[in-house]
């Protein structure tokens, strides 16, 4: 395993100013945006693809740095009702898997989407309870809408050797491990997770769980964690709509590593992504208002430091 970041809070920086920084406190690999959501602003995809001298100076660059690129990372909703927003992630998405097939990066990140309650609606809608019986008719719907654009771009994916790594996110369909492995069982194995535990943790999943339903499904990982503050969650429960930056009212926040769950439950996740045969990135996602993303990156990869394992484990000769 190694220690990544995915890169947007360090949008300030060059790639190269990134990279000197990151690889000065012991990050092995980046996970850099390339549209969507997480923007561009270290990897601009158009500018990559299909330029064999821009890679090659890209490699060069990652190479002095020793740094590796875990994931290129495209989040957006593919499956959106306006055509013109959907046809944009898909772009997106067909052009970084592309990438990534001529980069040698073996992964997509990115969202299941989320389509309209009906062929007639505007807007998403995440569906959260099966009645009244509209909402179930509206769920089957969306299912059939992203099955049939997964199973398409599933395909793409596996004839450029690509994994698709979807992160179990809210307001999306695919936003917590049996969604997800659905959509993977009806695809392919080329759709999996970028396991985010961040969004499981106030859904009230157990993480080591969850790792352990998905198994190999696991392709990408984000090092992201999540403090519950009871006080709120007591009056309103977790489905909160508070603002972010209004944290004193929220029943959760996103924290850095350590600062929602304790080192020992980091090494007990470490330890069970081991067991499930993960051993790619941990790859820390900033998004913690309570701290600046300097800190909370160093923070985060002094935790890790030490729940890591670098070393492929030996033969068991105590069992002999």
């Amino acid at each position: 395993m190694d220690i990544g970041v995915h890169t947007p809070p360090l949008a300030d920086e060059s790639l190269e100013g990134a990279l000197e920084y990151l690889s000065e406190i012991g990050v092995d690999a980046i996970e850099p945006g390339v549209g969507g959501y997480p923007g561009d602003a270290h990897l601009v995809r158009r500018d990559y693809l299909d330029d064999e001298d821009a890679q090659a100076e890209l490699h060069d660059l990652l190479a002095e740095y020793d740094m590796r690129v875990s994931a290129l990372a495209t989040h957006n909703n593919p499956l959106h009702p306006d055509d013109e927003q959907a046809e944009t992630a898909d772009t997106e998405l067909r052009e970084a898997i592309r990438l990534a097939d001529q980069l040698g990066v073996d992964t997509v990140t990115c969202f299941s989407g989320l389509p309209a309650g009906g062929p007639d609606d505007e807007v998403p809608n995440w569906i959260t309870a099966p009645w009244p019986s509209e909402h179930a008719d509206a769920h089957e719907y969306q299912w059939d809408v992203a099955i049939e654009y997964w199973a398409d771009l599933a395909a793409f994916a596996d004839d450029h050797g690509v994994d698709l790594a979807l992160e179990m996110h809210p307001n999306m369909l695919v936003y917590e491990p049996h969604g997800m492995a659905r959509l993977r069982e009806a695809t392919n194995e080329r759709v999996g997770a970028n396991f985010d535990p961040s969004h499981l943790y106030w859904q009230g999943i157990s993480i080591t769980d969850a790792i352990r339903y998905l198994d190999d499904a696991i392709h990408h990982f984000h090092a992201k964690d999540t403090r519950i503050y009871e006080e709120q969650a007591r009056e309103k429960g977790v489905l909160d709509t508070t603002d972010y930056d209004d944290e004193p009212n929220r029943s959760w926040l996103f924290r850095s590593v350590g600062y929602g769950h304790g080192e020992d439950h980091w090494k007990d996740v470490v330890s069970t992504l081991r067991m499930v045969g993960y051993d790619g990135a941990l790859s820390i996602e900033h998004e913690d208002s309570l701290t600046s993303s300097r800190e909370g990156l160093e923070k985060a990869v002094n935790l890790l430091e030490r729940a890591v394992f670098r070393e492929q484990p030996g033969e068991a000769y105590w069992a002999e």
